[in-house]
Protein backbone atom coordinates (compact mmCIF):
# COMPACT_ATOMS: atom_id res chain seq x y z
CA UNK A 1 0.00 0.00 0.00
CA UNK A 2 2.85 2.58 1.03
CA UNK A 3 3.26 5.39 2.94
CA UNK A 4 1.19 7.97 2.61
CA UNK A 5 2.55 11.28 1.29
CA UNK A 6 0.27 14.20 2.70
CA UNK A 7 0.82 15.72 5.82
CA UNK A 8 -1.25 13.16 8.12
CA UNK A 9 1.01 10.49 8.47
CA UNK A 10 0.18 6.46 9.17
CA UNK A 11 1.16 5.05 12.36
CA UNK A 12 1.24 1.09 12.38
CA UNK A 13 0.22 -0.45 15.78
CA UNK A 14 1.65 -3.67 16.22
CA UNK A 15 0.47 -5.60 19.06
CA UNK A 16 0.43 -9.60 19.79
CA UNK A 17 -0.64 -10.11 23.22
CA UNK A 18 -4.24 -9.60 24.57
CA UNK A 19 -3.07 -6.46 26.69
CA UNK A 20 -1.64 -5.15 23.76
CA UNK A 21 -4.15 -5.12 21.71
CA UNK A 22 -6.33 -3.37 24.27
CA UNK A 23 -3.81 -0.80 24.14
CA UNK A 24 -3.75 -0.47 20.37
CA UNK A 25 -7.29 -0.22 20.30
CA UNK A 26 -6.50 3.22 23.05
CA UNK A 27 -4.25 4.35 20.37
CA UNK A 28 -6.66 3.56 17.63
CA UNK A 29 -9.63 5.65 18.85
CA UNK A 30 -7.21 8.66 20.58
CA UNK A 31 -6.14 8.76 16.47
CA UNK A 32 -8.39 7.15 14.31
CA UNK A 33 -7.46 8.89 11.17
CA UNK A 34 -3.49 7.99 11.94
CA UNK A 35 -3.38 4.38 13.15
CA UNK A 36 -4.27 1.23 11.01
CA UNK A 37 -3.71 -2.04 13.12
CA UNK A 38 -1.63 -5.14 12.53
CA UNK A 39 -1.03 -8.50 14.19
CA UNK A 40 1.93 -9.82 15.92
CA UNK A 41 5.42 -9.47 15.40
CA UNK A 42 5.10 -11.61 12.38
CA UNK A 43 3.48 -8.30 10.64
CA UNK A 44 6.05 -5.51 12.36
CA UNK A 45 8.22 -6.19 8.72
CA UNK A 46 4.90 -5.17 7.23
CA UNK A 47 3.90 -2.40 9.03
CA UNK A 48 7.78 -0.31 8.69
CA UNK A 49 8.07 -0.66 4.93
CA UNK A 50 3.31 0.82 4.75
CA UNK A 51 3.91 3.35 7.61
CA UNK A 52 5.33 6.75 8.50
CA UNK A 53 6.22 5.03 11.87
CA UNK A 54 5.23 2.34 13.90
CA UNK A 55 4.38 1.73 17.41
CA UNK A 56 5.29 -2.13 18.60
CA UNK A 57 3.94 -3.61 21.79
CA UNK A 58 7.01 -5.80 21.54
CA UNK A 59 10.47 -6.01 23.76
CA UNK A 60 13.02 -3.62 21.79
CA UNK A 61 15.38 -6.53 21.38
CA UNK A 62 12.78 -8.80 19.77
CA UNK A 63 11.96 -5.73 17.59
CA UNK A 64 15.57 -5.10 16.55
CA UNK A 65 15.59 -8.02 15.24
CA UNK A 66 12.80 -8.58 13.42
CA UNK A 67 13.74 -5.20 11.63
CA UNK A 68 17.05 -5.36 10.68
CA UNK A 69 17.26 -6.96 7.42
CA UNK A 70 14.98 -4.10 6.71
CA UNK A 71 16.79 -1.30 7.90
CA UNK A 72 18.21 1.53 5.59
CA UNK A 73 18.76 5.19 6.43
CA UNK A 74 17.39 7.00 9.25
CA UNK A 75 16.11 9.96 7.32
CA UNK A 76 14.01 7.68 4.97
CA UNK A 77 12.97 4.72 7.59
CA UNK A 78 9.58 4.70 9.60
CA UNK A 79 10.55 5.96 13.13
CA UNK A 80 10.00 2.85 15.44
CA UNK A 81 8.80 2.86 19.50
CA UNK A 82 8.03 -0.13 21.56
CA UNK A 83 5.83 -0.16 24.23
CA UNK A 84 6.37 -3.12 26.74
CA UNK A 85 3.65 -5.61 28.04
CA UNK A 86 3.04 -3.68 31.36
CA UNK A 87 2.66 -0.15 29.47
CA UNK A 88 5.35 1.51 32.04
CA UNK A 89 7.25 3.03 29.02
CA UNK A 90 7.71 3.92 25.56
CA UNK A 91 10.78 3.93 24.07
CA UNK A 92 12.10 5.64 20.89
CA UNK A 93 13.82 3.10 19.23
CA UNK A 94 14.56 3.80 15.53
CA UNK A 95 14.40 7.75 14.27
CA UNK A 96 14.99 9.33 16.91
CA UNK A 97 14.79 13.19 15.24
CA UNK A 98 12.90 11.85 12.59
CA UNK A 99 9.33 10.90 14.65
CA UNK A 100 9.86 8.28 16.97
CA UNK A 101 10.75 10.67 19.85
CA UNK A 102 7.78 12.86 19.46
CA UNK A 103 5.76 9.75 18.97
CA UNK A 104 7.03 8.65 22.38
CA UNK A 105 5.79 11.55 24.03
CA UNK A 106 2.48 11.22 22.00
CA UNK A 107 1.98 7.24 23.21
CA UNK A 108 2.81 8.29 26.68
CA UNK A 109 0.35 11.21 26.82
CA UNK A 110 -2.25 8.60 25.84
CA UNK A 111 -1.21 5.58 27.29
CA UNK A 112 0.18 6.64 31.08
CA UNK A 113 3.34 5.78 30.36
CA UNK A 114 6.63 7.19 30.22
CA UNK A 115 8.85 8.14 27.47
CA UNK A 116 12.09 6.84 26.84
CA UNK A 117 14.57 9.13 24.80
CA UNK A 118 18.18 8.19 24.27
CA UNK A 119 19.10 10.60 21.55
CA UNK A 120 22.82 12.73 23.07
CA UNK A 121 20.37 15.54 21.96
CA UNK A 122 17.28 15.61 23.54
CA UNK A 123 19.37 14.09 26.65
CA UNK A 124 21.60 17.41 27.09
CA UNK A 125 18.55 19.58 25.50
CA UNK A 126 20.13 20.95 22.82
CA UNK A 127 19.10 21.03 19.44
CA UNK A 128 20.09 17.48 17.16
CA UNK A 129 21.59 18.97 14.12
CA UNK A 130 19.52 16.14 11.95
CA UNK A 131 16.31 18.67 12.14
CA UNK A 132 17.80 21.95 12.56
CA UNK A 133 15.86 24.02 9.87
CA UNK A 134 13.96 21.24 8.89
CA UNK A 135 10.59 23.14 9.39
CA UNK A 136 12.00 25.98 7.34
CA UNK A 137 12.79 23.72 4.34
CA UNK A 138 16.31 23.52 5.28
CA UNK A 139 18.13 20.49 3.62
CA UNK A 140 21.29 18.57 4.30
CA UNK A 141 24.09 18.55 1.80
CA UNK A 142 26.29 16.36 3.45
CA UNK A 143 24.68 14.58 6.08
CA UNK A 144 27.68 12.57 6.70
CA UNK A 145 29.38 15.48 8.51
CA UNK A 146 26.25 15.28 10.47
CA UNK A 147 27.61 12.89 13.15
CA UNK A 148 30.83 14.26 13.67
CA UNK A 149 30.02 17.87 13.46
CA UNK A 150 27.03 17.07 16.41
CA UNK A 151 29.63 15.26 18.73
CA UNK A 152 31.74 18.40 18.28
CA UNK A 153 29.11 20.47 19.30
CA UNK A 154 27.29 17.96 22.11
CA UNK A 155 31.27 18.07 23.45
CA UNK A 156 31.62 21.45 24.14
CA UNK A 157 34.46 21.91 21.37
CA UNK A 158 34.38 25.36 19.98
CA UNK A 159 31.83 24.99 16.42
CA UNK A 160 31.35 27.87 13.94
CA UNK A 161 28.48 28.65 12.33
CA UNK A 162 27.62 31.38 9.23
CA UNK A 163 24.49 32.42 7.82
CA UNK A 164 22.07 31.32 11.08
CA UNK A 165 21.87 34.66 11.99
CA UNK A 166 19.80 35.65 8.82
CA UNK A 167 17.16 32.72 9.49
CA UNK A 168 14.52 32.02 12.40
CA UNK A 169 16.16 29.06 14.09
CA UNK A 170 16.60 27.58 17.18
CA UNK A 171 19.55 28.07 19.35
CA UNK A 172 22.51 26.17 19.24
CA UNK A 173 24.72 25.75 22.25
CA UNK A 174 28.26 27.85 20.33
CA UNK A 175 31.25 28.00 22.39
CA UNK A 176 33.81 30.59 21.62
CA UNK A 177 37.63 29.88 20.56
CA UNK A 178 39.67 28.04 17.80
CA UNK A 179 36.74 26.30 15.38
CA UNK A 180 36.83 22.79 15.38
CA UNK A 181 33.94 22.54 13.23
CA UNK A 182 32.06 24.64 11.13
CA UNK A 183 28.21 24.71 10.41
CA UNK A 184 27.37 26.34 7.13
CA UNK A 185 23.79 28.16 6.02
CA UNK A 186 24.18 29.14 2.42
CA UNK A 187 22.54 29.31 -0.48
CA UNK A 188 26.04 29.93 -2.25
CA UNK A 189 27.59 27.25 -4.51
CA UNK A 190 30.77 27.19 -2.24
CA UNK A 191 30.14 26.68 1.17
CA UNK A 192 32.31 25.00 3.58
CA UNK A 193 31.71 22.72 6.62
CA UNK A 194 28.32 21.17 6.95
CA UNK A 195 26.18 22.39 4.76
CA UNK A 196 22.45 23.68 4.88
CA UNK A 197 20.77 24.84 2.06
CA UNK A 198 17.72 27.03 2.97
CA UNK A 199 14.63 27.49 0.52
CA UNK A 200 15.67 30.86 -0.39
CA UNK A 201 15.44 31.59 -4.09
CA UNK A 202 12.99 32.06 -6.31
CA UNK A 203 13.66 31.62 -10.26
CA UNK A 204 11.56 33.78 -12.56
CA UNK A 205 10.86 32.30 -15.99
CA UNK A 206 9.96 34.17 -19.36
CA UNK A 207 8.98 32.08 -22.10
CA UNK A 208 8.11 32.17 -25.23
CA UNK A 209 5.07 29.86 -26.26
CA UNK A 210 5.90 26.65 -26.74
CA UNK A 211 9.71 26.65 -25.61
CA UNK A 212 10.59 23.09 -24.59
CA UNK A 213 11.58 22.09 -20.48
CA UNK A 214 15.02 21.86 -22.10
CA UNK A 215 15.32 25.38 -22.40
CA UNK A 216 13.86 26.39 -19.71
CA UNK A 217 15.78 24.78 -17.53
CA UNK A 218 19.16 25.50 -19.75
CA UNK A 219 18.22 29.74 -18.77
CA UNK A 220 17.66 28.68 -14.92
CA UNK A 221 21.20 26.77 -14.99
CA UNK A 222 22.61 29.54 -16.49
CA UNK A 223 21.31 31.66 -14.18
CA UNK A 224 22.08 30.08 -11.03
CA UNK A 225 25.73 29.58 -12.09
CA UNK A 226 25.93 33.10 -12.99
CA UNK A 227 24.97 34.12 -9.28
CA UNK A 228 27.41 31.45 -7.74
CA UNK A 229 23.80 30.18 -6.67
CA UNK A 230 22.77 25.84 -5.41
CA UNK A 231 19.47 24.61 -7.27
CA UNK A 232 19.03 23.00 -3.82
CA UNK A 233 18.15 26.46 -2.47
CA UNK A 234 15.65 27.21 -5.23
CA UNK A 235 12.13 27.20 -3.04
CA UNK A 236 9.91 27.60 -6.50
CA UNK A 237 9.82 29.02 -10.43
CA UNK A 238 7.67 31.68 -10.92
CA UNK A 239 6.06 33.61 -13.96
CA UNK A 240 3.00 35.41 -15.44
CA UNK A 241 -0.09 33.87 -15.59
CA UNK A 242 -0.85 33.92 -19.33
CA UNK A 243 2.05 31.22 -19.33
CA UNK A 244 0.22 28.69 -16.56
CA UNK A 245 -0.44 26.35 -19.27
CA UNK A 246 3.18 26.47 -20.92
CA UNK A 247 3.66 22.84 -20.78
CA UNK A 248 7.70 23.18 -21.33
CA UNK A 249 7.52 25.65 -17.99
CA UNK A 250 5.54 22.60 -16.13
CA UNK A 251 7.85 20.14 -17.09
CA UNK A 252 10.88 21.82 -15.90
CA UNK A 253 9.62 22.40 -12.77
CA UNK A 254 8.46 18.55 -12.31
CA UNK A 255 11.90 17.17 -13.20
CA UNK A 256 13.44 19.36 -10.61
CA UNK A 257 10.63 18.78 -8.18
CA UNK A 258 10.15 22.89 -7.55
CA UNK A 259 7.07 24.29 -6.81
CA UNK A 260 5.96 26.77 -9.87
CA UNK A 261 3.42 29.54 -9.31
CA UNK A 262 1.82 31.80 -11.64
CA UNK A 263 0.84 36.12 -10.75
CA UNK A 264 -1.90 38.03 -12.63
CA UNK A 265 0.31 40.34 -15.28
CA UNK A 266 -1.01 43.81 -12.82
CA UNK A 267 0.66 42.82 -9.48
CA UNK A 268 3.79 42.09 -11.79
CA UNK A 269 3.84 45.30 -13.72
CA UNK A 270 4.01 47.31 -10.63
CA UNK A 271 7.53 45.59 -9.52
CA UNK A 272 10.31 47.78 -9.94
CA UNK A 273 12.79 45.56 -12.53
CA UNK A 274 16.08 46.75 -14.26
CA UNK A 275 15.37 45.26 -17.69
CA UNK A 276 11.56 46.40 -18.32
CA UNK A 277 10.59 45.43 -21.74
CA UNK A 278 7.94 47.88 -24.26
CA UNK A 279 7.43 44.23 -26.18
CA UNK A 280 7.05 41.78 -22.95
CA UNK A 281 4.24 44.73 -22.04
CA UNK A 282 2.08 44.41 -24.96
CA UNK A 283 2.43 40.91 -25.45
CA UNK A 284 1.48 39.56 -21.75
CA UNK A 285 0.51 42.80 -19.95
CA UNK A 286 3.60 43.44 -17.62
CA UNK A 287 6.69 44.70 -18.75
CA UNK A 288 9.12 42.27 -16.92
CA UNK A 289 8.25 38.46 -16.46
CA UNK A 290 11.36 36.66 -15.01
CA UNK A 291 12.42 39.68 -12.94
CA UNK A 292 9.22 40.88 -11.71
CA UNK A 293 8.13 37.41 -10.76
CA UNK A 294 11.37 36.46 -9.09
CA UNK A 295 11.43 39.65 -7.26
CA UNK A 296 7.14 39.56 -6.64
CA UNK A 297 6.13 37.44 -3.14
CA UNK A 298 2.75 37.84 -2.59
CA UNK A 299 0.63 41.16 -1.64
CA UNK A 300 1.93 42.92 1.62
CA UNK A 301 4.79 40.91 1.34
CA UNK A 302 8.24 42.25 0.59
CA UNK A 303 10.13 42.19 -2.60
CA UNK A 304 12.54 39.73 -2.96
CA UNK A 305 15.84 40.83 -3.94
CA UNK A 306 16.97 40.39 -7.37
CA UNK A 307 20.77 38.93 -7.27
CA UNK A 308 20.86 38.04 -10.91
CA UNK A 309 19.04 39.67 -13.86
CA UNK A 310 17.03 38.34 -16.67
CA UNK A 311 19.44 35.47 -18.45
CA UNK A 312 18.69 34.16 -21.65
CA UNK A 313 19.16 30.78 -22.90
CA UNK A 314 21.53 29.34 -25.40
CA UNK A 315 19.84 27.24 -27.81
CA UNK A 316 21.44 24.69 -29.68
CA UNK A 317 20.97 26.36 -33.01
CA UNK A 318 21.09 29.53 -34.14
CA UNK A 319 17.66 30.44 -33.20
CA UNK A 320 16.49 33.61 -30.96
CA UNK A 321 16.55 32.41 -27.36
CA UNK A 322 13.14 31.05 -26.18
CA UNK A 323 13.39 31.04 -22.16
CA UNK A 324 14.50 33.60 -19.70
CA UNK A 325 15.43 33.31 -16.04
CA UNK A 326 16.00 35.76 -13.37
CA UNK A 327 17.04 34.82 -9.54
CA UNK A 328 15.62 36.86 -6.86
CA UNK A 329 16.44 35.94 -3.12
CA UNK A 330 13.40 35.89 -0.77
CA UNK A 331 13.15 38.11 2.40
CA UNK A 332 13.74 35.96 5.50
CA UNK A 333 10.94 36.21 7.45
CA UNK A 334 11.46 36.15 11.48
CA UNK A 335 9.11 34.22 13.85
CA UNK A 336 7.21 35.53 16.75
CA UNK A 337 5.45 32.97 19.30
CA UNK A 338 3.19 34.53 21.74
CA UNK A 339 3.18 32.25 24.64
CA UNK A 340 0.87 32.14 27.15
CA UNK A 341 2.58 30.07 30.48
CA UNK A 342 -0.70 29.33 32.40
CA UNK A 343 -1.55 30.59 35.83
CA UNK A 344 1.83 29.63 37.58
CA UNK A 345 1.96 25.51 38.10
CA UNK A 346 4.55 24.12 35.75
CA UNK A 347 2.00 20.85 35.07
CA UNK A 348 0.02 24.06 33.27
CA UNK A 349 2.56 24.79 30.57
CA UNK A 350 0.97 23.41 28.43
CA UNK A 351 3.06 21.03 25.46
CA UNK A 352 2.98 24.00 22.36
CA UNK A 353 3.99 26.39 24.47
CA UNK A 354 7.16 23.95 25.52
CA UNK A 355 7.73 23.22 21.86
CA UNK A 356 7.90 27.05 21.09
CA UNK A 357 10.11 27.74 24.05
CA UNK A 358 12.66 25.25 22.59
CA UNK A 359 11.78 26.75 19.28
CA UNK A 360 13.04 29.85 20.14
CA UNK A 361 16.80 31.77 19.98
CA UNK A 362 15.55 35.13 21.32
CA UNK A 363 12.85 34.88 24.63
CA UNK A 364 11.36 37.86 26.13
CA UNK A 365 9.26 38.21 29.26
CA UNK A 366 9.16 39.69 32.12
CA UNK A 367 11.89 38.43 34.83
CA UNK A 368 9.37 36.42 37.32
CA UNK A 369 8.00 34.58 34.63
CA UNK A 370 11.35 33.73 32.49
CA UNK A 371 12.55 32.18 36.07
CA UNK A 372 9.94 29.66 36.20
CA UNK A 373 10.75 28.17 32.39
CA UNK A 374 14.72 29.07 32.02
CA UNK A 375 14.85 24.95 32.53
CA UNK A 376 13.04 24.25 29.48
CA UNK A 377 15.02 26.67 27.15
CA UNK A 378 17.79 25.75 24.66
CA UNK A 379 21.37 25.71 25.75
CA UNK A 380 22.32 28.80 23.95
CA UNK A 381 19.19 30.81 23.93
CA UNK A 382 19.44 34.69 24.34
CA UNK A 383 16.88 35.51 27.56
CA UNK A 384 15.94 39.21 27.65
CA UNK A 385 14.59 39.66 31.04
CA UNK A 386 12.96 43.22 32.08
CA UNK A 387 11.16 43.89 35.48
CA UNK A 388 7.46 45.32 35.97
CA UNK A 389 6.21 48.38 34.07
CA UNK A 390 7.88 48.06 30.94
CA UNK A 391 5.54 46.01 28.78
CA UNK A 392 5.74 48.28 25.45
CA UNK A 393 9.29 47.72 25.95
CA UNK A 394 8.90 44.57 25.74
CA UNK A 395 6.39 43.86 22.79
CA UNK A 396 8.81 46.78 20.34
CA UNK A 397 11.97 44.55 21.41
CA UNK A 398 9.89 41.50 20.08
CA UNK A 399 8.62 42.28 17.18
CA UNK A 400 11.89 44.16 16.04
CA UNK A 401 14.11 41.34 16.65
CA UNK A 402 11.50 38.84 14.81
CA UNK A 403 12.02 41.80 11.66
CA UNK A 404 15.43 41.23 11.88
CA UNK A 405 14.58 37.39 11.42
CA UNK A 406 14.86 35.75 14.42
CA UNK A 407 12.64 33.25 16.35
CA UNK A 408 11.43 35.08 19.45
CA UNK A 409 9.19 33.89 22.47
CA UNK A 410 7.29 37.01 24.01
CA UNK A 411 6.61 34.96 27.37
CA UNK A 412 3.81 36.14 30.09
CA UNK A 413 1.08 34.64 32.47
CA UNK A 414 -2.19 33.03 31.13
CA UNK A 415 -3.23 33.39 27.61
CA UNK A 416 -0.72 36.02 26.10
CA UNK A 417 -4.08 37.35 24.39
CA UNK A 418 -5.79 37.92 27.67
CA UNK A 419 -4.47 41.26 28.99
CA UNK A 420 -0.91 40.12 28.22
CA UNK A 421 1.79 40.81 25.36
CA UNK A 422 0.19 39.72 22.55
CA UNK A 423 -2.07 42.90 21.74
CA UNK A 424 0.94 45.20 22.23
CA UNK A 425 3.44 43.18 20.37
CA UNK A 426 0.44 42.81 17.37
CA UNK A 427 -0.54 46.74 17.76
CA UNK A 428 2.85 47.11 16.43
CA UNK A 429 2.22 45.86 12.93
CA UNK A 430 2.11 47.77 9.92
CA UNK A 431 0.65 46.49 6.73
CA UNK A 432 3.53 44.83 5.47
CA UNK A 433 3.31 40.96 6.60
CA UNK A 434 6.90 39.87 7.42
CA UNK A 435 6.92 37.70 10.13
CA UNK A 436 5.48 34.52 11.21
CA UNK A 437 3.24 35.22 14.30
CA UNK A 438 2.69 32.26 16.27
CA UNK A 439 -0.39 32.20 19.51
CA UNK A 440 -0.04 29.78 21.59
CA UNK A 441 -3.04 29.24 24.04
CA UNK A 442 -2.26 29.47 28.12
CA UNK A 443 -4.43 28.81 30.90
CA UNK A 444 -5.95 31.83 32.08
CA UNK A 445 -6.49 32.82 35.93
CA UNK A 446 -10.23 33.71 36.02
CA UNK A 447 -9.94 29.38 34.07
CA UNK A 448 -7.70 28.22 37.00
CA UNK A 449 -9.53 30.25 40.16
CA UNK A 450 -13.45 28.77 38.35
CA UNK A 451 -12.05 25.37 38.70
CA UNK A 452 -10.50 25.86 42.39
CA UNK A 453 -13.85 27.11 43.12
CA UNK A 454 -15.96 24.86 41.90
CA UNK A 455 -18.25 25.78 38.08
CA UNK A 456 -19.18 29.71 38.61
CA UNK A 457 -18.19 29.95 34.70
CA UNK A 458 -20.79 27.64 34.11
CA UNK A 459 -22.78 30.27 32.26
CA UNK A 460 -22.53 33.37 30.71
CA UNK A 461 -19.54 35.36 32.04
CA UNK A 462 -17.70 38.65 31.58
CA UNK A 463 -14.00 39.26 32.60
CA UNK A 464 -13.24 42.78 33.75
CA UNK A 465 -9.96 44.59 34.65
CA UNK A 466 -10.38 46.98 37.07
CA UNK A 467 -7.22 48.68 36.96
CA UNK A 468 -7.12 52.39 35.26
CA UNK A 469 -3.49 52.42 34.07
CA UNK A 470 -4.67 51.58 30.63
CA UNK A 471 -8.25 52.07 30.98
CA UNK A 472 -9.63 55.02 32.29
CA UNK A 473 -12.39 54.59 34.84
CA UNK A 474 -15.48 56.00 33.93
CA UNK A 475 -15.08 53.21 31.33
CA UNK A 476 -14.47 50.98 33.74
CA UNK A 477 -17.66 51.69 35.09
CA UNK A 478 -19.31 51.22 32.26
CA UNK A 479 -18.46 47.99 31.75
CA UNK A 480 -19.13 47.15 35.56
CA UNK A 481 -22.37 48.51 35.20
CA UNK A 482 -23.47 46.25 32.03
CA UNK A 483 -22.10 43.25 33.65
CA UNK A 484 -24.40 43.66 36.38
CA UNK A 485 -27.35 44.76 34.55
CA UNK A 486 -26.62 41.92 32.47
CA UNK A 487 -26.47 39.27 35.29
CA UNK A 488 -23.26 38.20 34.01
CA UNK A 489 -21.11 36.49 36.73
CA UNK A 490 -18.19 38.59 36.65
CA UNK A 491 -13.88 37.69 37.09
CA UNK A 492 -12.20 40.95 38.36
CA UNK A 493 -8.86 41.26 37.02
CA UNK A 494 -6.52 43.71 39.38
CA UNK A 495 -8.44 44.45 42.17
CA UNK A 496 -6.93 46.06 44.60
CA UNK A 497 -3.23 47.39 44.96
CA UNK A 498 -1.29 49.72 47.65
CA UNK A 499 -2.30 52.46 45.04
CA UNK A 500 -5.70 51.55 44.24
CA UNK A 501 -7.57 50.22 47.46
CA UNK A 502 -10.89 51.63 46.58
CA UNK A 503 -12.23 50.78 43.11
CA UNK A 504 -13.09 47.17 44.09
CA UNK A 505 -15.24 48.15 46.65
CA UNK A 506 -16.98 51.01 44.41
CA UNK A 507 -17.21 48.27 41.73
CA UNK A 508 -18.98 46.04 44.29
CA UNK A 509 -21.63 48.69 45.10
CA UNK A 510 -22.45 48.76 41.69
CA UNK A 511 -23.46 45.05 41.74
CA UNK A 512 -25.14 45.18 45.03
CA UNK A 513 -28.08 47.55 43.55
CA UNK A 514 -28.61 44.53 40.84
CA UNK A 515 -27.50 40.96 42.89
CA UNK A 516 -29.04 39.68 45.86
CA UNK A 517 -27.26 40.23 49.48
CA UNK A 518 -26.59 36.66 49.45
CA UNK A 519 -24.97 35.96 45.93
CA UNK A 520 -21.61 34.07 46.31
CA UNK A 521 -18.25 35.66 45.60
CA UNK A 522 -15.32 33.52 44.82
CA UNK A 523 -11.60 34.69 45.70
CA UNK A 524 -8.45 32.81 44.68
CA UNK A 525 -5.09 33.93 45.22
CA UNK A 526 -1.88 32.33 43.54
CA UNK A 527 -3.97 29.82 41.71
CA UNK A 528 -2.16 26.58 41.11
CA UNK A 529 1.26 28.75 42.83
CA UNK A 530 2.85 27.70 46.41
CA UNK A 531 0.66 29.02 49.11
CA UNK A 532 -2.16 29.23 46.89
CA UNK A 533 -5.62 30.26 48.96
CA UNK A 534 -9.58 30.19 47.92
CA UNK A 535 -12.37 31.49 49.64
CA UNK A 536 -16.10 32.23 49.06
CA UNK A 537 -18.07 34.90 50.68
CA UNK A 538 -21.22 37.01 49.53
CA UNK A 539 -22.06 40.37 48.68
CA UNK A 540 -23.46 41.29 51.24
CA UNK A 541 -20.38 40.15 54.02
CA UNK A 542 -17.24 40.61 51.28
CA UNK A 543 -14.25 42.66 52.51
CA UNK A 544 -12.80 43.98 49.44
CA UNK A 545 -9.30 44.10 52.11
CA UNK A 546 -8.25 40.91 52.12
CA UNK A 547 -7.71 40.42 48.18
CA UNK A 548 -4.40 41.92 46.33
CA UNK A 549 -2.97 42.30 42.93
CA UNK A 550 -2.39 38.35 43.72
CA UNK A 551 -6.36 37.37 43.50
CA UNK A 552 -9.09 36.80 41.28
CA UNK A 553 -12.46 37.63 42.49
CA UNK A 554 -15.34 35.78 41.09
CA UNK A 555 -19.20 37.82 41.84
CA UNK A 556 -21.83 35.39 40.83
CA UNK A 557 -25.28 36.11 38.94
CA UNK A 558 -28.46 36.14 40.39
CA UNK A 559 -27.87 32.26 39.35
CA UNK A 560 -24.82 31.34 41.21
CA UNK A 561 -25.12 29.13 44.38
CA UNK A 562 -22.46 27.21 46.84
CA UNK A 563 -23.29 23.72 46.93
CA UNK A 564 -20.59 21.50 49.15
CA UNK A 565 -18.74 24.16 49.58
CA UNK A 566 -17.74 25.11 45.73
CA UNK A 567 -19.64 27.89 43.69
CA UNK A 568 -21.85 26.41 40.96
CA UNK A 569 -23.51 28.47 37.91
CA UNK A 570 -26.26 26.16 36.65
CA UNK A 571 -26.07 26.28 32.79
CA UNK A 572 -29.89 25.41 32.35
CA UNK A 573 -31.77 28.33 33.80
CA UNK A 574 -34.12 29.78 31.77
CA UNK A 575 -35.52 33.71 30.16
CA UNK A 576 -38.78 33.64 32.14
CA UNK A 577 -36.42 33.02 35.37
CA UNK A 578 -34.60 35.95 34.43
CA UNK A 579 -37.39 38.24 32.77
Amino acid sequence: MGRTTLNQKLIGVVAATAAGRRAARTLAAAWPDEVRQYGGAGELRTAFEDCDAVVAFLAVGAAVRSLAPSLGRKSTDAAVVCVDEALRHAVAVLGGHHGANELAERVSAVLGCTPVITTASDAAGAQALDGYGADLGFRVENPELLAPVGVKLLSGAPVGVVGAEDWPLPALDIREGETEALISISDATEAEGLVYRPPSLVVGVGAARGVTAEEVLDAVDRALAAGGLSAASVARLASVEAKAGEAGILEAARRRDWPVVFHPAPELAAVDVPNPSSVVLAEVGTPSVSEAAARYDGPNRPLAELIVPKTKSVPDTGRAAMATAAVARLAVRGRLALIGLGPGARDLVSPRAVAELRRASVVIGLDQYLDQIRDLLRPGAEVRATGLGSEEERAKDAVETARSGRAVALVGSGDAGVYAMASPALDLFADLDDVDVVGVPGITASLAASNILGAPLGHDHAVISLSDLHTPWPAIVRRVTAAAEGDFVTVFYNPRSRGRDWQLGHALDIFRRHRPPNTPIGCVRDASRPGERAWISTLSEFDPADVDMYTVVLVGSSHTRVAAGRMVTPRGYTWSETS
